[in-house]
């Protein structure tokens, strides 16, 4: 099967609020539609994991965040610098950013994902990805689709093949207005 078609079929699996997964930088992630509560809500179930702690969104490109952050023109300049390993930001979450992503959190958390694979799902889908480790508690995070499958089975409802970038940890995540790492990579 072409990544094209692939890439579609993962587009309309997260169009009718299924949760799928996917190669990211360093493992592989799980995801869902952001703006759709009961597939977040089936992906936290899916996981174990606790709607207060908020998710992470990836996009593509910086335009498909805006509607989610709140960021002056220094931290929005900031947001779209290349780093040499992937960096998720924690981000001041817009008015309208539903409380399901962001948890108990007034920040969001997001990435400019450089694995082409994520991008393309972006890009294939018109918005950012819901996108957090393919594990439950006390796991490990899955680094292979055969992984992810063995850990969630039909929970999940597609999975998109591909291998990870190869980073060996998750992505470093700082805050964006004070630089603080909270948590290294």
């Amino acid at each position: 099967m072409s990544t094209r078609l692939k890439l579609k079929l993962a587009a309309q699996q997260l169009q009718k609020g299924n949760v799928i997964a996917y190669p990211t930088e360093s493992v592989i992630g799980l995801g869902c539609h952001p703006l759709d509560k009961l597939a977040v809500q089936k992906l936290l179930t899916i996981k174990q994991r606790s709607v207060d702690k908020g998710l992470i969104l990836i996009a593509s490109h910086i335009e498909q965040l805006l509607p989610f952050i709140d960021v002056n023109e220094q931290q929005f300049n900031k947001l779209q610098q290349k780093t040499d390993k992937p960096v998720t930001w924690l981000v001041k979450a817009s008015p309208l950013t539903p409380c399901w992503l962001t948890g108990n959190h007034k920040k969001i958390a997001v990435r400019l994902t450089q694995h082409p694979l994520c991008k393309q799902l972006c890009e294939t889908t018109g918005y950012p990805v819901v996108s957090t480790s393919a594990n439950r508690s006390a796991q490990p995070a899955a680094k292979t689709i055969l992984k992810t499958r063995q850990y969630f089975g039909d929970m999940v409802d597609y999975y998109l093949s591909g291998d990870i970038q190869g980073y060996s940890k998750p992505s470093e995540i700082r805050d964006l207005e004070t630089d603080e790492i909270i948590r290294a990579s």
